[in-house]
């Protein structure tokens, strides 16, 4: 039993005061270990609580960057051993016998799988940890294959099932209130982003996922380029055992204007040793087949498809036992015909799309003594996409829609290279316990490009031009950038139930010329007597990432405008040009408040009540220059951005056996900024007042998933429901200027659940799970298109966005 005064002495030693001689002490029995997944990759943060087996004490700690921990514990005898680390099956009450002395500990826990080898194994944590300050929300590559969404085999379209995550009306995605590249989006650590956007427009597929997360608010300062947020993607690793999956392998049949055959996704997973014990490869291959109908349009005209084909395959070699390699390789391509098919957007007006990625990484990982480790790594990424459209002729908008040929043509490619190294350096005790990481990075992008426009033309009621707008100077370009970071972050336990993190980050871009700092700091309080609570909070200052293509633009070809009576003379020719000053921009800087309660209230029952605040002020963008003249309009590049993001919520979770469990929330959000509409070389609205809500702005939002057992064995029922209050869209007149504030008007609210029945079966000695549910089950006409002419008949028409459709699945899950 642990004594009292020992208990006491070990308080001392957590305040700092005599740390370093805390395991020194006379404890009869010493222990020291070490946590591993399954192929020996150290678990960090993992929780190991050692329980005497005859009275309800207990020593409880996590272990440090090398999965390594150590206790001091009063008597020998039998002990019982629990480990808990998220994305990994939990070691529940293990029984042990700790001798007088020092012993060693070693625990292996594995990933979480979707079809867990033991029936009697749990995928949560069980406690509230204090092992950050900033808000993290993870969900396993299990869960994401449990929940219905639409489009089950697009990773995109999967992150809207994290709270804080909004998919827009045009499928991007929004993190945090942010803008699409006002995240960043990691993949095993890599930055995955576009080298041109900064948007997440990877392919990969969903089994290849072992966990994905999102970090907001005051994250570490190992995190750069991302004002809003950073998403990541870690992968699976194959293990010992020999493991195949195949999903969606057969096509199905659909019903939609008529029976066809459907959209197919097959994919097929392999995994495990090349040497037993020291290698290991995983694959994960998919072909997408889709077809898109459009309802409101004729037969014949109504149908889109694509062709995509993703690969990826990762592999790690364990070199020593403290020393792991790894590496990965995603190939993408797609084919897509008639792109851009819409209620508004018959086919003459598409293009055909082809599209390439491929992304390469290697990472090598050294691990030492006393929590210290260093990583050293490498990735490039490199994308093409070609756009071809149907004709040469104008691209019309006229009062029913858009009609003619799209005005772009041509190709892009992108490059980025990146170069990370990173250390956990020993831990040291100074007044609590301290770990400190520090880390660099280096990148280098590009970009090229060869693109054609020929025009386009507004056109008023009765097919009379109110406006024409053509290109001139030269389509093609290029552009590089380098980028090189740094930072340091101490993670600093001042006593068992005080954490604090502070950290400091420093960067520096070519296409800025400048230097900036971004502290961040935060504070976790585990209060006594309340078990299973915890209180944080945090400030950060965060910024963006320079944009490649908004420094291209003044490069880029430029347009020229003519006006038709009543609204001006056609031989008046109005130019538009951007220009760049050269000179150093600063940084576009975001600062972020957060403040958070975390509770268990029932048994794995958590509760999340959290607000976060986010101001950002000198963004880039383009804005009309006082060097413009009549008859030109310069727009000239600086840091006139300013955005905001307030957000309140709360989020009620719970993780049961295997790989089953329940998520709700509800968020309120306002999203705000002084450049809702970006001012582009290829889009042809006009702006006079440009301050109001953002497209992704949904004040109201409720989010819930399930995947539960039924009373039948080997049952499952999997739902999803989502409702929001209806996005924002702007009003343009006839000659495409914004009519009053942008984004004044919003579609219907939106409202979707998804429900599905799933059964787990065996049979000729394989596993295998078979799906039916539908998608959108009340038909609740989520629009995502209207026609916002303010001069068209059908003003305010709406159309498109999910109707109710059955969904099948079978899955082939390997053998017994």
């Amino acid at each position: 039993m642990l004594q009292t005064s020992y208990i006491a002495l070990r308080s001392l030693c957590a305040s700092g005061a005599v740390a370093a001689m805390c395991l020194s002490l006379n404890a009869e029995v010493r222990v020291t270990g070490r946590v591993s997944s399954d192929t020996g990759t150290p678990v960090p943060n993992a929780a190991v609580v050692i329980r005497e087996a005859s009275s309800r004490d207990r020593f409880r700690t996590l272990t440090d960057p090398t999965g390594a921990f150590s206790a001091a514990l009063s008597t020998p005898g039998n002990y019982f051993v629990t480990g808990e680390a998220n994305g990994y099956f939990a070691l529940k009450e293990q029984a042990i016998a700790l001798a007088a002395g020092d012993n060693e500990l070693n625990l292996t826990m594995a990933p979480i799988r979707e079809f867990a080898d033991a029936m009697d194994v749990h995928a949560t944590t069980s406690t509230v940890e204090l092992d950050t300050t900033h808000h993290q929300e993870i969900l396993s590559g299990a869960q994401l294959l449990n929940v219905p969404f639409p489009a089950a085999q697009s990773l995109k379209n999967a992150m809207r099932i994290l709270p804080g995550v909004v998919q827009d009306s045009r499928a991007g995605i929004h993190a945090a209130g942010g803008s699409e590249e006002q995240a960043l989006y990691l993949l095993d650590g890599f930055n995955v982003g576009d080298a041109l956007t900064g948007r997440f427009e990877s392919r990969l597929g969903i089994e290849a996922v072992q966990s994905m997360a999102i970090e907001t608010g005051n994250y570490p300062a190992e995190y750069g380029k991302a004002a809003a947020a950073v998403l990541s993607l870690d992968t699976k690793t194959g293990d010992d055992r020999v493991r195949y999956s195949a999903t969606n392998f057969v096509p199905g049949i659909e019903n939609r204007k008529g029976w066809r055959l459907g959209s197919w996704n097959p994919r097929f997973n392999v995994s495990g040793p090349v040497r037993r014990g020291r290698i290991w490869f995983s694959d994960s291959l998919t072909g997408q087949y889709d077809q898109t109908v459009i309802r409101e349009l004729p037969p014949g005209q109504d149908t889109s498809t694509s062709l995509r084909y993703e690969n990826f395959s990762k592999f790690q070699a364990n070199l020593t036992p403290r020393n792991i390699l790894t590496g990965g390789f995603l190939a993408t391509t797609w084919w897509a015909e008639l792109a851009g098919l819409g209620p508004l957007d018959p086919p003459q007006t598409t293009t055909d799309r082809r599209n390439r990625q491929w992304f390469g990484y290697a990472k090598d990982q050294i691990y030492f003594s006393e929590g210290s480790l260093i990583e050293f790594g490498y990735a490039a990424n490199r994308t093409f996409a070609r756009l071809t459209p149907q004709g040469d002729g104008l691209y019309l908008f006229t009062p029913d829609g858009r009609q003619g040929n799209y005005f772009v043509h041509g190709r892009q490619d992108a490059a980025r290279d990146q170069i990370l190294a990173n250390a956990f350096l020993p831990s040291f005790h100074f007044l609590g316990a301290h770990q400190l990481k520090t880390g660099m990075d280096l990148d280098r992008l590009g970009y090229s490009q060869d693109i054609r426009r020929t025009g386009y033309e507004y056109v008023g009621a009765g097919q009379i031009p109110v406006r024409r707008a053509v290109y001139q100077g030269n389509g093609v370009l290029s552009q590089a950038g380098f980028e090189t970071s740094a930072y340091v972050q101490d993670s600093w336990r001042v006593r068992t139930d005080v954490l604090v993190d502070a950290g400091l980050r420093w960067d520096w871009a070519s296409l800025l010329r400048s230097w900036s700092a971004s502290p961040r700091a935060g504070v976790a309080w585990s209060p006594p007597g309340l078990r299973d609570t915890k209180i944080s909070g945090g400030f950060a200052v965060t910024r963006d990432a320079p944009n490649l293509i908004l420094f291209t633009r003044p490069m880029d070809q430029h347009q020229v405008a003519f006006l038709y009576p009543p609204y001006g003379q056609p031989d008046v020719p109005l130019t538009s040009l951007f220009y760049n000053p050269g000179r150093n921009f600063s940084s576009p800087e975001n600062t972020n408040w957060t403040a958070a309660i975390d509770r268990r209230i029932l048994s794995g029952v958590f509760v999340r009540l959290e607000a976060l605040r986010r101001h950002g002020s000198g963004g880039l963008t383009y804005f009309p220059s006082p060097a413009s003249s009549p008859g030109q309009t310069i727009y000239a590049l600086g840091n006139r951005r300013s955005d905001s993001y307030d957000s309140t919520g709360i989020t009620v979770r719970q993780n049961l056996a295997r790989e089953y469990g329940w998520m709700a929330s509800y968020t309120w959000s306002r999203a705000r900024s002084n450049t809702v509409i970006d001012v582009t070389t290829d889009d042809p609205a006009v702006v006079n007042a440009n301050m109001g809500p953002v497209a992704w702005d949904a004040p109201h939002r409720l989010l819930g998933w399930a995947y539960l057992p039924t009373f039948w064995k080997n049952w499952a029922i999997a739902s999803l429901s989502e409702y929001h209050t209806g996005f924002p869209f702007s009003v343009l007149n006839e000659l495409g200027t914004v009519i009053g504030p942008p984004d004044a008007h919003r579609f219907p609210n939106f409202f979707e659940l998804n429900l599905s029945l799933e059964r787990k079966f065996e049979f000729r000695g394989q596993r295998w799970a078979g799906r039916a549910g539908f998608i959108n089950i009340t038909n609740h006409r989520n629009y995502n298109v209207v026609n916002n002419d303010i001069n068209s008949p059908r003003f305010m028409a709406y159309a498109g966005g999910q109707s109710r459709a059955f969904n099948f699945r079978i899955r082939w899950l390997g053998k017994l």
